[in-house]
């Protein structure tokens, strides 16, 4: 039998059938925790001390679910990591469908004021993209958008929130007809469509691998008045791209403006998920609120996105026993077994994660930070399996494959067809996604006071009597808002330049 916790003990039993405590703050050695249990040295706040004795090779449990084995004797008391703390062999029962459950739809219609497209879909934002295909474009795209700030070119198209370059190091250099060649052009066409763009310049240098040509006959990326292209090659060099460039920009810009918010139900909202930087309180506080807002968002009928394989990787079986049949399981776990071919060819392995700043934070395993990282998606059911930036289809709580690095995992939400990102940390995250709008929600009021201006939500204050579900009710309230054109801490300090990262796999040639 379990010892009880001393009235007012700073730590926090997760389920009954765990065998380590959660610390809420810093604890001295010879700190009562249980009864007859005591610190035998300092522990850091967010990170775990042992109930009982555990012996070598024995499951550590965590929220219920193995986080790892002992890979040596621990005593009550003792501070549970990565000096006694291991992966160990593990083995799942996916159970498919047996937990998928529908949630009820919501009972008052949840509306935003969003920018209606031509395709149907609605965005949050209303930039103007200048889309490279190719690295050696990049800069010649940049120079665009830099000339085009020191005119004034969007002085008179108000409705228009600002232009981005989306720039990246890759499209040539490449096979031109392997897994890497269709992961970027899935990428590059689904930001060609994203809703939150109202027109998009597309510039190539002309030679590379990813050709323009390809892309437009392939997704009918044809609409003259919202969508144009280039070469500098064919234009007559850098100095003749930028001029025609800015002229092309000031009559996309002028079609953008169109555009105005007008109301729209919260359908149409796809929130992409994410969570960087993690540390102990994260599946405890922010992560789970995330997840009431997400199942809220479905409620509404729809769509949150959730990512980043190698960061679900021993939770996968939560996620298949919420599917909604055997074949969408099926699909996530051809997945793992993907990544796991993956990283053993490249000389990695799957338990590389958590990084350094996660252990600080109090994470030991990849198991114990994926059991966190899935409770971002909330209860409903898994109603779809995507590729990364494979276009999402059909509403409800999906999975889009995709690596756990954050600006790799967005690019590819964003290519699919998110026009939100809520986005967890707990040791603190700087950075925004253009042209998306990024919530940032911390773990931990630490955090939040040493990083406010970062961050947009507080669910530190769960630690403190804030309910889940209030919580998740604010992040979802906030969500409404940011879509109808509140900016975020990150749009506000101009984060959203660097961030697009698309998956690069396969040769560089």
């Amino acid at each position: 039998m379990t010892p009880p916790m001393p009235a007012g003990a700073p730590v926090l039993r997760l389920h009954e059938g765990d065998n380590i405590l959660v610390v809420l703050a810093d604890l001295p050695a010879d700190t009562d925790v249980a009864v007859g249990v005591r610190t035998v040295e300092k522990i850091p706040s967010g990170h775990k001390v042992a109930l009982r004795r555990i012996a070598q090779g024995e499951p550590v449990f965590k929220y219920g679910q193995i986080i790892g084995v002992a890979t040596r004797d621990i005593g009550p008391g003792d501070h549970v990591h990565v000096h006694n703390l291991g992966m160990g062999a593990h083995k799942q029962d996916y159970a498919f469908g047996s937990a998928a459950r529908t949630l009820p739809p919501a009972e008052t219609a949840a509306t935003f004021r969003g920018f209606h497209r031509p395709s149907g879909r609605v965005g949050t934002r209303n930039y103007l993209g200048i889309l490279t295909s190719v690295n050696c474009s990049g800069s010649v795209a940049r120079f665009i958008a830099q000339e085009a700030e020191r005119a004034g070119l969007l002085d008179a198209f108000p409705n228009v929130d600002g232009i981005v370059p989306v720039v990246h190091g890759t499209g040539c250099g490449m096979s031109g007809k392997d897994e890497g060649y269709e992961t970027l052009f899935r990428t590059l066409a689904g930001y060609g469509h994203n809703p939150n763009f109202g027109a998009i310049l597309m510039v190539g240098l002309g030679c590379e691998v990813m050709q323009i040509p390809d892309l437009i006959d392939r997704k009918v990326l044809k609409d003259n008045a919202r969508f144009r292209y280039m070469t500098i090659q064919q234009t007559g060099g850098t100095r003749a791209t930028i001029d025609k460039g800015l002229s092309v920009l000031r009559e996309l810009a002028a079609e953008a403006d169109k555009a105005v918010r007008e109301v729209a139900e919260a359908s149409h909202l796809v929130l992409g998920m994410q969570c960087g930087g993690s540390d102990g309180y994260s599946g405890i506080t922010a992560n789970p609120a995330l997840g009431v807002a997400s199942d809220l968002l479905v409620r509404h009928g729809g769509t949150s996105v959730l990512s980043e394989t190698s960061e679900i990787y021993g939770a996968e079986h939560l996620l298949t026993r919420r599917a909604v049949d055997e074949p969408t399981g099926s699909k996530l776990i051809d997945l793992i077994e993907w990544w796991e071919d993956y990283t053993a060819r490249n000389y990695g392995q799957m338990d590389n994660n958590p990084s350094p700043g996660n252990k600080r934070g109090g994470l030991t395993t990849i198991l114990e930070k994926s059991l966190g990282a899935v409770a971002k998606g909330g209860t409903a059911p898994l109603s779809g399996v995507y590729k990364y930036a494979e276009p999402i289809d059909a509403p409800g709580f999906v999975f889009m494959d995709s690596p756990g690095y954050d600006p790799c995992s967005v690019t590819g939400q964003t290519a699919s067809g998110a026009n939100l990102i809520a986005f967890t940390t707990g040791r603190g995250s700087v950075s925004g996604y253009q042209p998306v709008p990024c919530i940032k929600i911390a773990s931990n009021s630490d955090l939040w006071r040493r990083m406010e201006p970062d961050m947009d939500v507080n669910c530190g204050e769960i630690l403190d009597g804030v309910s889940l579900e209030e919580k998740g009710r604010e992040i979802f309230e906030l969500m409404l808002r940011v879509a109808s054109g509140e900016q975020t801490k990150s749009e506000a300090q101009g984060f959203g330049a660097v961030e697009f990262v698309p998956w690069q796999i396969g040769a560089v040639m």
